[in-house]
Formats: C-alpha cells, sequence, structure tokens
C-alpha cells in the first residue's frame, strides 16, 4: 500500500488478487460493525469482489444480517425483473448467496413514475439509516462514478442522468444490442457519495490506467467527476497493475 497525493493505493498483480483485496476491506467493515451502512456498486469491476464476499460468508461466517445497502444507481426505465438491471445484478452475485435482510436493501427504482419523488425519498432513506460507512465505487473511462457523467457542475443528490455515447457504448456489452441500452439512469449524486464516511474504488484494466492517474493527479473538476474523491478524508483505490500502470512514476 502506498500513499499517493493522501489517498491510499493498493496495486495487485491480478484482477482475481485485487478481487480479493477488496473484499477482505469490506469484510473487516462488516466484522467491525455489524450493523454498517454499504454502498454497493455495479459493473463488471465488482463481480470478483462479490463473489470472494460469499465465500467468506459461507466458510468463514461473515454475516451480513445487519448490514444495510445503498446501491448507486439503476438504469431508467427497466423493470427490477430484467436480467439487465441492477436489481437483477445484485441478487445474482451477492444477496441471494448471503444472509442480508431483504427489507435492508435500497436500490433505486427503475420502474419509478414519480421520477424526482424517488429521487428525494432514496436521500431521505440514506439520511435516515444514518448514512453511508464504507461507499464501493467503480470508474468509467470518462470519470464517472455512480452514472455521475462529465458536467459543468457536481451534482448533489440522487437525481436522473442522461448517459453519454461513451457510457452507452461501454455498457452495451452487457446487453443483447446497443439499442437495448437505457439512455438515462437514476443515479446518487456527487454530493451523496462523497458523505460517505470510507471510500474504496476498484479498477482493473489498461483501459482504466490514464483515468485512475487523471483522478489521483487531476485538477478537481465536475468535467472529470471522479476528481472529486482528492477531497475526501478516507479513499482507498485497489487496482490491478494495468490499472496502474500511468502512476508508476509517482510510486516510488
Amino acid at each position: 500500500m502506498k500513499i499517493i497525493n493522501g489517498m491510499k493505493v493498493y496495486v495487485e498483480p491480478s484482477y482475481e488478487e485485487m478481487s480479493t483485496l477488496a473484499a477482505r476491506l469490506v469484510g473487516a467493515q462488516i466484522r467491525l460493525e455489524p450493523n454498517s451502512v454499504l454502498g454497493l456498486a455495479t459493473g463488471g469491476t465488482p463481480v470478483g469482489m462479490y463473489k470472494e464476499l460469499v465465500r467468506m460468508h459461507k466458510e468463514e461466517g461473515l454475516d451480513f444480517s445487519k448490514i444495510t445497502t445503498f446501491n448507486l444507481d439503476e438504469y431508467y426505465p427497466l423493470s427490477r425483473e430484467s436480467d439487465q438491471s441492477y436489481y437483477y445484478y445484485m441478487t445474482d452475485h451477492l444477496f441471494s448467496h448471503v444472509n442480508i435482510n431483504k427489507d435492508q436493501i435500497h436500490i433505486p427504482n427503475g420502474e419509478a413514475k414519480e421520477v424526482e419523488l424517488e429521487c428525494i425519498n432514496y436521500e431521505k432513506k440514506i439520511q435516515k439509516a444514518g448514512g453511508i460507512d464504507l461507499q464501493v465505487l467503480g470508474i468509467g473511462n470518462n470519470g464517472h462514478i455512480g452514472f455521475n457523467e462529465p458536467e459543468e457542475s457536481f451534482a448533489k443528490r440522487t437525481h436522473l442522468v442522461d448517459l453519454v455515447e461513451d457510457t452507452i457504448q461501454a455498457n452495451s456489452r452487457f446487453f443483447d444490442s446497443i439499442d437495448d441500452v437505457p439512455k438515462q439512469a437514476l443515479s446518487m449524486g456527487i454530493g451523496s457519495i462523497i458523505k460517505a464516511k470510507k471510500i474504496v474504488l476498484l479498477a482493473n484494466g489498461s483501459h482504466k490506467a490514464k483515468i485512475i492517474a487523471e483522478t489521483i493527479y487531476g485538477d478537481v473538476r465536475p468535467q472529470v467527476p471522479s476528481t472529486i474523491l482528492q477531497f475526501h478524508p478516507d479513499v482507498t483505490f485497489v487496482l490491478d497493475a494495468e490499472a496502474a500502470a500511468e502512476l508508476k512514476k509517482y510510486i516510488k
């Protein structure tokens, strides 16, 4: 582990080792505070972490029974029954395999009729739970965290996002056709994310190397949303060697 620009950075040789470390960080949070509020991410990167958390539950007794979760985002409009919904993703990769209380699971409603009310209520639920103790993040090639795309200002709270073409293209690998990718999503805002007590960001692959370096060393600006993490007091990056490649000149 290295401290780079005030942030903790772990570089692991492979995706598997990176995923195991990420799961250990989340598992440590659960063991230290069994009633923790976790912010969870989806996408390709966290899959290995969730697989290891399931193993830790089944083989080491990691207890999810008092945990509360809030997911970062959900496609809109999209039924939770769709196999591309993040509700389906979380059930498939984690929730159906551990002893979590289903009433303590929170994911934005991709079928909400009143979108603004859904966003307001989601924020209220986070506040009622006492805020997020540990937020897991992935990162887009353009620096989006959650689905907070590059903008002229940082979005503060949960809101409806218009997805940019790069994000639609990147996510099309999960769908039968790019035409099937929703063009909008409900997402926690940057202000919601930055309030988490701890943040753990995961990234793997050479295609993430440039944005990781910019996130840690670039100017803080809403055109690269992830740069806001420089202002957070407790951020940990968990990277594989390829995602960390651009940091070599900084890591001594």
